[in-house]
C-alpha cells in the first residue's frame, strides 16, 4: 500500500499554496479560561468551501494524468469531499461527478452544484452511496476519487498541520475530528516528523463510531447505519490506509455524545462568531471532555468545516 510521508506533505505544500493562503490558528482566551488549558482553533472554516478537504481536492486533480483529466472524476460524499473535487476540477478543468446520500445537507449539495459537479444522489447513507458510485466508476471509466484511500489527498490535507506547526511548534495535543481518516492522518505523520511528543487525538460522535472502533480492535469494523446528525463523521466502515496509517501514529481516539456536538457548535458560534458544522465542533466538544487531561497543556482543535445545515442551527439555537 502506497502510504504518504511528510515528504509527499511538504511536496503537496508547493501545489496547495499556490492556490490556498494558511488559515488562521487563533488562541480564543474565553475558551482557553473555561478549558483550563492553552486551546486554539485551526480555522479549516475559512478555505474557499468552508472545510479542509478542499486542500487534498487541489492536489490530487493537479497530478492526475492527461487522459485522467480528459475522462473526468467522479467520487462518493457527503459534503466536504465533493465540494473539494468540484472546486479542484473547476480550477483545473475536469468533469466532476458526485454520488450523495439521499437526504443530504441541502446547502452542501447546492454549494457542489455551483461548482459545477454533476449530483446523483442515492442511498441512505455514505455507504450505499459509495457502492452505487463505484458501479457508475465501473460503467463510465471515470477516475475514481476515494475520499480516504488516496495519498494524495492525505498529502493535501496535511498541509494543514504543516501551518499549525509553523506558527505553533511544540504543541501538546491536536484534537482531530474523523469521518474516514484523511485529516487525522495528515496530521500525525505531520506531528510524527515535527514534534513526536505532540499527542494526536482522534474524536468521532457516539452515534458513528466505526474508525473508533476498528482503531481500538485493530481490524475493520463495521457498524449500523450512523444516526449521527454530523455528516461529516456519518460512516459506518474504515477505510483501509487511513485506517492503517492511524494504528501507527495516532495515539488516542474519543467519542463525543450528539448533544457535547451541539453544545459546541453554539459555544463557538456565541465565543468566536465561527460557525461549526458537526464535526467542525467534535474537537471542542472532546475538549470539554478531556479536560481533566488537558488542563495546563498547549491544545489545538480542528474546526475542520462550517457547512452546519441551517435547518440543523435553527434546532440548536433554539433549543
Amino acid at each position: 500500500m502506497n502510504i504518504p510521508t511528510y515528504a509527499d506533505i511538504i511536496a503537496a505544500a508547493r501545489v496547495v499554496h499556490t492556490y490556498l493562503k494558511p488559515t488562521p490558528l487563533y488562541e480564543w482566551p474565553a475558551l482557553s479560561r473555561l478549558l483550563g488549558c492553552r486551546y486554539f482553533l485551526k480555522h479549516e472554516n475559512h478555505t474557499p468551501t468552508t472545510a479542509f478537504k478542499v486542500r487534498g481536492g487541489i492536489y490530487l486533480v493537479s497530478r492526475l494524468s492527461d487522459e485522467q483529466k480528459r475522462r473526468g472524476i467522479i467520487g462518493c460524499t457527503t459534503g466536504n469531499h465533493g465540494q473539494s473535487l468540484a472546486y479542484a476540477c473547476r480550477l483545473f478543468g475536469v468533469r466532476c461527478v458526485l454520488v450523495v446520500p439521499a437526504n443530504s445537507n441541502p446547502d452542501k449539495l447546492a454549494a457542489m452544484r455551483s461548482l459545477g459537479a454533476e449530483l446523483i444522489e442515492h442511498g441512505r447513507d455514505y455507504d450505499e452511496a459509495r457502492l452505487h458510485c463505484e458501479s457508475i466508476c465501473r460503467q463510465e471509466g471515470l477516475r475514481y476519487v476515494h475520499s480516504a484511500n488516496e495519498p494524495d489527498l492525505i498529502a493535501g490535507v496535511g498541509t494543514y498541520a504543516l501551518e499549525i506547526f509553523d506558527d505553533l511548534p511544540q504543541p501538546d495535543v491536536i484534537l482531530v475530528p474523523v469521518g474516514l481518516g484523511s485529516g487525522i492522518c495528515g496530521t500525525a505523520l505531520v506531528a510524527a516528523a515535527r514534534h513526536p511528543k505532540t499527542q494526536v487525538i482522534g474524536v468521532q460522535s457516539e452515534l458513528a463510531p466505526a474508525v473508533t472502533l476498528s482503531w481500538r480492535e485493530g481490524r475493520p469494523i463495521e457498524t449500523d447505519t450512523p444516526r449521527t446528525f454530523a455528516e461529516g463523521m456519518a460512516t459506518r466502515m474504515p477505510a483501509e490506509m487511513t485506517l492503517e496509517i492511524m494504528r501507527r501514529y495516532v495515539q488516542d481516539m474519543v467519542l463525543v455524545r450528539d448533544d457535547e456536538l451541539r453544545e459546541a457548535i453554539l459555544l463557538l458560534l456565541r465565543v468566536t462568531h465561527n460557525l461549526a458544522e458537526g464535526a467542525g465542533a467534535a474537537s471542542t466538544a472532546a475538549a470539554f471532555r478531556l479536560r481533566e487531561q488537558l488542563a495546563g497543556k498547549t491544545v489545538v482543535g480542528i474546526l475542520s468545516g462550517g457547512n452546519l445545515d441551517l435547518r440543523e442551527l435553527a434546532r440548536i439555537v433554539a433549543s
